[in-house]
This record gives C-alpha cells, sequence and structure tokens, in this order.
C-alpha cells in the first residue's frame, strides 16, 4: 500500500488520498481484533494494521463508533503526567464512557497515543436528559407553504434536496429517559447524530476529575486544564471521512464529502448554503454563523446596486459641475492665487492646480450621496429587522425555542465550577446550584483593574493616532519641497494625480494600517487575560464580556482615523495670521488643512485602504496560514509513503478550530459592517466592496473549516448574541455620523445656500461660487514664521500680487470685522445644524416605522411553536394514561409490574458527583 499525499495535478493535501489503498473497503479491525469492553492497555497493540481501513471512525470491532480522540506524549518527565491521564480515564470509566488506546508504535511519528472513546447508549440517553437536549416525537403534520410564482427562477441557485434537507421534518421534546418510547427511536446507534455524541462526551470531559479523591481537589478537574498542563496534547472529535472522497462505510454518513462538493468550493459561490447540513455536522453555533454571514451577503447585495448606481451618477454628471469648471479654468482658477498650506516650505499656489482633485471629489460629492446615506439609514433597519425573522424561523426549524430559559444554566463554565466554595437555593428553579462567593472590595478590585486596562489600551490606540497626524503634518512640507520638481510631474497619465496630499494621505494610511494590525495582535491577548480574571459563570457570558472589550478596542482602533479625517481635519485649521497648531506654536505642526478638492475625498481613500487592506489580509491570513501550517505539520507522513495514516491521525495533523474561533470571523464581518454603514456617505462603492470580500468570505471560510481544521465540537447557540446589540448600535450611530459626513465633511450644504440665497444673479445655479467660497488675506499681514522660504516661490509670484485666497467665510481686509466670520458663514452652520436633525429625524421615524411594520417572529413560525406545544401536552398525557391503564390492568391480574417500555429500565451509570 502506498500512501500519497497530494490528488492529480499536483494538489498538496494533508490526508490520505484515494489512490491506492490496501482493503480499503474494511472500515475497521477484523472481527477477530475486538475488544468488548474497557480501556485497551499500551503495548497490546498487535494488531496487523493493515486491515484497517484510513477512514474507521469506529473501535476495533468495527461496531462502536469514536465519539472523540484524545492523543498524548509520553515523554521522560511524565510520570505526574502519566498518573493524571491514569486517573482521569479511570473517572472516565466510571461513568460509562468506554475507551481505546493506540499504542504510540501504531503511530505515523511512534511518539503520539491516541485514546479513542465511545460513548454507549446509556451514557447518551442519561446526558441528553440532564442537557435536556431535544429529539423527534412525531413527523411534522404541518402542510407546507404553496411555492411562490416564478420559483423556477430560482433553480440555478439550489442545492439538491438531499443536501438541503439531510433530515425529516420533525415536532421534537426535550429527551426523557424514563420514557424512552414515547420518541421515534428505530435505531439506537443512530439515533443521536455524531454532532450531539461529541457534544455530550465533551460534556463529560470538561466536568471529569484527575484527582482520586474528588472532593478534596475540586480545582483539578477537565479536559481544558489538561491540555494547558500537557498531560494532553490535543482533544477532537473525528471528521466522518476524508473530505474528496465518500467512506467506503455505508454506517457512515461522509457529510464532511458532501459539505465539501455543494458548500465549500468558490465555484458554488452563486448556491444557496446548505445550512442544515452545517447544522447537524458542526452544531447550531457555528451553523447561525453561516446564515447570519449568508444573510448578511444578500442584503449586501441590494446596497451595493444602489450605491453603484449612486457612483454612475457622479460618474455621468462628471462633466456638469459647474463649481469644478471653474476650478480647472485658466480665466477663474488660474487667476486665484491660494496662500500656502504650509509654513516655510510650502509657497502660494494657483487654484487650477487642484483641477484633478476636484473632479475626483464630484464622483462622490454630489446629490446622489445624499440620496444614498439615507437609503443606507432604511436598509440597515431592513437588514436587522428581517434577520430577526430569519433568526426565529431557525430558532424553531433548528430546536432552539426556549433554549436559554432550559439550558443555560447547564453550560456553566468549567473554569467557574472550580472556584465556587458553596452552594445557594435558586428562587427560579428553586434547585441549589454552585455560586462563587465574591467580596465587595475583590469584585470592585477587579472590575477596575480590568476596565483600567481596556482605557490604557484605548489611549494607545489615542497616542498612536496623534503620532500619525503628527507625521502627517511633519512630512505634508517635505513632501510639497521635495515634489515641485519631482520627475513624476512629467508624466503624461499619473502625473497630475501624484500630489503633496495624496502623497501624505496614503503614507499616513498605510502606516496606520500598520499600527492597526500590530495593537490588534498585541490587545487580542490582553483582552482575553483580564476576561478570564473575571471568572464568567457561562459560556454565553464570557464570549458577551469578551465580545464587548474587543469591540471598543477594535472600534477605536479601526474607525478613530476616519473620524479624525471626517470630523476634525481642517476644521481648527485657523486663518493666515493666526494658524493653528497642534501642540502650541513651539511644535511648529500646523493643523492640517483640507484636500483642496475637499475633505470628503480623503476620507475615501482612509476609508478604501483600511477597509481593503483587512479584508484582503484576513483572507489571506484565512487560508493560508492553516494550510501551511497543516503542510509543515504532515512532512513525516509524506515521508512515510508505506504506513497507514488513520482517521484520528489524519485529523491530528489538522489545526484546531478553538473556542474562539467563531469569535474572529464576527468581529471580521462587525467590524466590515462598520465601515459599509458608518462612512458610507464617503464611498457608495463600499458596500460592492464588501459584497465582493463576503462572497469569498463564505467559501474561504467553509473550504478551512471542512479541509483545514479539525472537527470542531458542536455547540448550541439560539442566536449571535451580543452582536445583535453592537449591530443595532452601530445602525443607529451610522445614521448620526453620516448626516454629519454630508454636512460637515462635504461640500453639499454650503453650494446648496449659495444656490438659495447667496447667488447674485438670482439663478438655481452655481455660477460664482468658487470665488464666493473663498476669503481674502492681505499677503503683508504675515508674520516671518508664516511666510515661504525664498527658494519656494513659484517663477510666476511677483510684487504685484498683495492678497491671497483660502477656504473660509471671513471678512476681507479693511472691513470693520476683518478676518472675523461673516454673516454667510453663520448662515451656513446653521443649516448643517438643520440638515442633520431634519435627517436624523426622518431616517429615525422611517427606521422605527419600518421596525413597527415588520414582526420579529413570522406568523407560520408562531403557530408552528403553538402546535408544538400543544403535541408535546397532548402526546404526553396520552402517554402517561396508556401507561397507567397498562400498569392499572397488570395489577388487576396480580402480575408483576414493570414499565412497558420499549427498552427494559437499566441501571444508570453515575452521573458527575455534584461535588464536579
Amino acid at each position: 500500500m502506498h500512501r500519497i499525499t497530494g490528488k492529480t495535478g499536483g494538489e498538496n493535501l494533508i490526508e490520505m488520498s484515494p489512490a491506492e489503498s490496501f482493503n480499503d473497503d474494511l472500515n475497521g479491525y477484523s472481527q477477530h481484533a475486538s475488544s468488548s469492553t474497557g480501556s485497551f492497555q499500551h503495548g497490546q497493540s498487535g494488531i496487523d494494521r493493515q486491515q484497517h481501513s484510513k477512514d474507521s471512525v469506529f473501535f476495533r470491532d468495527g461496531v462502536r463508533r469514536i465519539d472523540f480522540v484524545l492523543s498524548y506524549v509520553d515523554d521522560k518527565a511524565g510520570e505526574r503526567k502519566q498518573e493524571r491521564r491514569k486517573v482521569y480515564e479511570a473517572n472516565l470509566a466510571k461513568v460509562g464512557l468506554e475507551l481505546e488506546t493506540e499504542d504510540k508504535s501504531e503511530s505515523e511519528d511512534g511518539k503520539t497515543y491516541f485514546v479513542k472513546i465511545h460513548a454507549p447508549w446509556e451514557v447518551l440517553a442519561t446526558y441528553a436528559d440532564v442537557l435536556k437536549i431535544k429529539v423527534p416525537f412525531k413527523v411534522n403534520d404541518i402542510p407546507e407553504k404553496s411555492e411562490m410564482p416564478m420559483n423556477w427562477l430560482s433553480t440555478p441557485f439550489r442545492l439538491p434536496e438531499h443536501i438541503m434537507q439531510p433530515e425529516p421534518d420533525y415536532f421534537t421534546a426535550p429527551f426523557n429517559k424514563s420514557k424512552s418510547d414515547f420518541f421515534l427511536i428505530d435505531n439506537k446507534e443512530t439515533f443521536f447524530p455524531p454532532s450531539t455524541r461529541n457534544r455530550i462526551v465533551y460534556y463529560i470531559l470538561s466536568r471529569c476529575s484527575y484527582y482520586r479523591d474528588e472532593c478534596d481537589d475540586k480545582d483539578k478537574k477537565g479536559i481544558k486544564r489538561l491540555l494547558n498542563n500537557g498531560t494532553y496534547t490535543a482533544a477532537f472529535p473525528l471528521h466522518d471521512c476524508r473530505y474528496w472522497i465518500r467512506s467506503r462505510d455505508l454506517n457512515c454518513e461522509s457529510e464532511r464529502n458532501n459539505l465539501y462538493k455543494h458548500w465549500a468550493g468558490f465555484w458554488y459561490f452563486f448556491k444557496e448554503q446548505p445550512l442544515n447540513l452545517i447544522r447537524k455536522y458542526y452544531g447550531e453555533k457555528i451553523g447561525i454563523y453561516f446564515a447570519w454571514l449568508g444573510f448578511y451577503t444578500e442584503m449586501l447585495l441590494f446596497a451595493a446596486v444602489v450605491g453603484t448606481i449612486c457612483f454612475l451618477y457622479g460618474f455621468l454628471t462628471y462633466d456638469d459641475s459647474q463649481w469644478t469648471k471653474e476650478i480647472c479654468s485658466e480665466e477663474i482658477g488660474g487667476n486665484i492665487i491660494m496662500c500656502p498650506l504650509c509654513d516655510k516650505k510650502c509657497s502660494y499656489w494657483k487654484l487650477n492646480t487642484t483641477c484633478n482633485s476636484s473632479w475626483q471629489s464630484n464622483l462622490f460629492d454630489n446629490v446622489g450621496t445624499l440620496f444614498f446615506a439615507i437609503f443606507m439609514g432604511i436598509w440597515v433597519t431592513l437588514f436587522l429587522e428581517f434577520w430577526k425573522r430569519r433568526e426565529a424561523r431557525l430558532e424553531y426549524d433548528w430546536d432552539l425555542v426556549d433554549f436559554e430559559e432550559e439550558q443555560q444554566q447547564l453550560q456553566l463554565r468549567p473554569e467557574y465550577e472550580t472556584k465556587c466554595t458553596k452552594r445557594k437555593l435558586n428562587r427560579i428553579t428553586q434547585e441549589t446550584e454552585w455560586v462563587l462567593e465574591r467580596t465587595s472590595t475583590d469584585l470592585m478590585g477587579k472590575l477596575v483593574l480590568c476596565w483600567a486596562t481596556v482605557i490604557l489600551w484605548i489611549s494607545l490606540i489615542i497616542a498612536c493616532i496623534i503620532g500619525v497626524i503628527a507625521y502627517r503634518l511633519a512630512v505634508y512640507a517635505a513632501f510639497a519641497s521635495i515634489m515641485k520638481d519631482s520627475p513624476t510631474n512629467n508624466l503624461q497619465v499619473v502625473g497630475p494625480f501624484i500630489t503633496p496630499q495624496l502623497a501624505t494621505s496614503v503614507t499616513a494610511s498605510c502606516i496606520n494600517f500598520v499600527i492597526i494590525m500590530i495593537l490588534n495582535l498585541m490587545y487580542e491577548r490582553v483582552a482575553i487575560w483580564i476576561t478570564d480574571m473575571e471568572i464568567p459563570k457561562t459560556h454565553l457570558e464570557y464570549e458577551n464580556k469578551l465580545t464587548v472589550k474587543m469591540f471598543l478596542f477594535q472600534f477605536v482602533n479601526y474607525y478613530s482615523s476616519c473620524f479624525y479625517v471626517a470630523f476634525f481635519k481642517g476644521k481648527f485649521v485657523g486663518y493666515p495670521g493666526n494658524y493653528g497648531y497642534m501642540f502650541g506654536k513651539w511644535s511648529k505642526l500646523r493643523n492640517e488643512e483640507c484636500d483642496p478638492g475637499g475633505c470628503l475625498i480623503e476620507l475615501t481613500t482612509q476609508l478604501v485602504i483600511v477597509m481593503t487592506g483587512k479584508q484582503v489580509w484576513g483572507n489571506i491570513q484565512e487560508a493560508l496560514v492553516p494550510w501551511l501550517m497543516n503542510w509543515w505539520g504532515s512532512r513525516k507522513a509524506r515521508n512515510h509513503p508505506e504506513s497507514l495514516y488513520s482517521r484520528w491521525e489524519q485529523d491530528h495533523d489538522l489545526q484546531s478550530f478553538g473556542q474562539l474561533g467563531l469569535f474572529y470571523e464576527y468581529l471580521e464581518m462587525v467590524i466590515q459592517f462598520g465601515f459599509i454603514t458608518l462612512f458610507v456617505a464617503s464611498f457608495p462603492l463600499a458596500p460592492l466592496l464588501a459584497l465582493i470580500n463576503n462572497i469569498i468570505e463564505i467559501r474561504v471560510d467553509a473550504w478551512k473549516l471542512t479541509t483545514q481544521f479539525r472537527r470542531p465540537v458542536a455547540a448550541k447557540a439560539h442566536s449571535i448574541g451580543a452582536w445583535e446589540e453592537i449591530l443595532s448600535g452601530v445602525a443607529v450611530l451610522s445614521v448620526v455620523t453620516n448626516a454629519f459626513i454630508v454636512a460637515f465633511t462635504s461640500d453639499m450644504i454650503p453650494r446648496l445656500v449659495y444656490m438659495y440665497v447667496y447667488n447674485p444673479t438670482g439663478k438655481m445655479d452655481m455660477k460664482g461660487y468658487i470665488n464666493n467660497s473663498l476669503s481674502v488675506f492681505n499677503i503683508s499681514a504675515f508674520e516671518e514664521e508664516n511666510k515661504p522660504e525664498s527658494d519656494e516661490y513659484p517663477s510666476w509670484f511677483n510684487s504685484s500680487i498683495t492678497t491671497c485666497r483660502y477656504r473660509d467665510y471671513r471678512y476681507p481686509p479693511g472691513h470693520l470685522k476683518q478676518y472675523s466670520h461673516s454673516l454667510q458663514f453663520w448662515h451656513i452652520l446653521a443649516a448643517k445644524l438643520a440638515f442633520i436633525i431634519i435627517m436624523e429625524h426622518v431616517v429615525f421615524s422611517v427606521k422605527f416605522f419600518v421596525a413597527w411594520m415588520i414582526p420579529d417572529v413570522p406568523s407560520d413560525v408562531r403557530a408552528r411553536v403553538k402546535r408544538e406545544r400543544y403535541l408535546v401536552q397532548e402526546y404526553l398525557h396520552n402517554y402517561e394514561v396508556e401507561k397507567l391503564k397498562v400498569q392499572l390492568s397488570q395489577n388487576s391480574n396480580n402480575e408483576c409490574t414493570c414499565n412497558p417500555m420499549i427498552y427494559p429500565s437499566l441501571d444508570k451509570h453515575e452521573v458527575l458527583s455534584e461535588c464536579l
């Protein structure tokens, strides 16, 4: 037998290829090699590995399914570890799990032991009862809705029915072990799907002690601690087959192969996602993430179409901009002399030199932008409201209704349980439960320390942003001096676009992006550390606390530079003769003025660099890093093609998805959501870029999860958690930010005020706007430190030029109120504030009306929930009545009373004791 590490065409694969495998039809060891009970001890291998299939997910007997695998390396200084493993595995056997160990001599590297774990029916039934896992009791009898008209149009986007609906639709109820015959149990071995089985086993593993006297040392408990201290190297459930080929065992579902074929391939980007299959294989928590990501991408399609239309409107009206024509004309723009943009190194310049940036600004700064800002305020409301409906439907379809109430107390973190010292009565459940005693001083001290750390890191970000601003101020003068005689000025196509403003903005944005990525890596560990220190009670509480800290940090980290350009740059520059300085005049760092084309084009540049850079880097990191690590980790296996490379070894060589794997996926998408909502008025093409990225993101996430990562432990989640509240907060903030961008960053309001009030001709046009929007300054009033150096003066400058112009609305020299703000300035300010108030009220009114009109739960889902609850009560009542009749009948005949169940009553295995 030869094991090849790649498919045809040279594609490197981590697992065994479909080429030549001896006896591949076998799905376990031959029956004579079976081990019926208990743990397979070290050194008792002696099994012919050639009789074993590389796709086996069973014990050696070929019957008992492997629900979980633990791996470890028995190092020289490992006596304590060996003792822990011995006690831990003995305790696992006590609660009913069956273990079988693969000796290191049978492993690929000759060093690793593999402990295979099987949960028999009795254990599964007991813990399914404890965890209130919902199972089917009746086939769904509610007729499906009739097909929509023109439904055939969606045929190209559909997947085969057996992929979209891998299981029949049932009514379900929480499992009750004492009433097993109430449920639709055809086969005990397949009744609980593999994802439910591995969830139950992990629940046991995370709470089982590795100390002999369990009640003496509660802290020594759980697989997580054993992984942290190196007792075990990995713990994971198995994939059911190799991803590119189906398992030859008819008892294996080969769902991984179905996911790879119909979901993980980029050529399926236009197809719907097999959400039910994802949920069945990976669990509800991962399933709901991909449901949300898919829905978000669908909704982005509408925003992208409208944004593209608005951009095309700006492009098609490119030549109709009267103010741009005036800037570019020799008669107007060529005769307007502008004041220097920096001290000493910047000289006087003609307005028509900014012709290109003015044209660029007009692509985004037009009436279409205003319409799009209002549209996005409504779009984000529709997105959130329709997602609530989709979430409610998934909550019902995936048996998550009442999940929070029934199961949240059963999801306590082992790290919390180990710190508990006393029990307390729960007033709601009237049951005693473990609680963590905390003094007010200890609680307050930890709270202050945690949030002081968060504030410290946010302050560090702000300091970095101030540093980047200082860089912009310092290098602008240098670029202005260097680039006036630069060879790039002679380039016919790009020469006019390479300006000191552009060079400063692009380099500062790139530096800011690098700082953002570095700070992200550093803060990630800090956030996890301070969240661990708080000792949250449940997994949901842990993730919510971490979510708030990480998002708050990321919000400041990613958006602060955009907020600076949008709302602060160019707003505090002062005027010639009285300029504003960043740290006072002694710093000589004069506050930045906007690009002559306006600050909106600079905000667009900043947004494109940070948003696009983050998305490209994120996709490369997500896809390339796991693949390279797996390729490197499997190099030893490639050097020994004669060995078997079993199912558990293949999965062991893959990357671990980790408890926070989904957290980072959500964080990436929510940050992107902020970019396309908070600053979309400056860049209508942002939703289009996000749409393209998300189409790739779905398939990249699917590919890496299916091929490059171990199978995650299935987990339940009835919603996207704290992210939903964050999205709602960003949606509200986006209305405010876009209103301020249109009012204060864009030039739209000053233009409208001029057209309706200050146009001297009285016509509804923009002629004369440029001259009206520029104030006059007397050159002779310049202070010495503001004047250009003698060698910086342009060749056309002469003594006849006595005044220069600058962007502001101030009275001219010689006026009684010279250089103070004119009446037009206050009219424009009032118009800006009025616009903000009107836009916010209009958008918020529409938002609340839409939210009120669209119910969170669809009517058919409400009907199904009521129907299911009614059936559960009716069926349970009838079940108890029939059971009572049988017992009374047996008593009347003086016969032995016994439970009329499909399965006889079995001795319960020991459930983990309360002291765990």
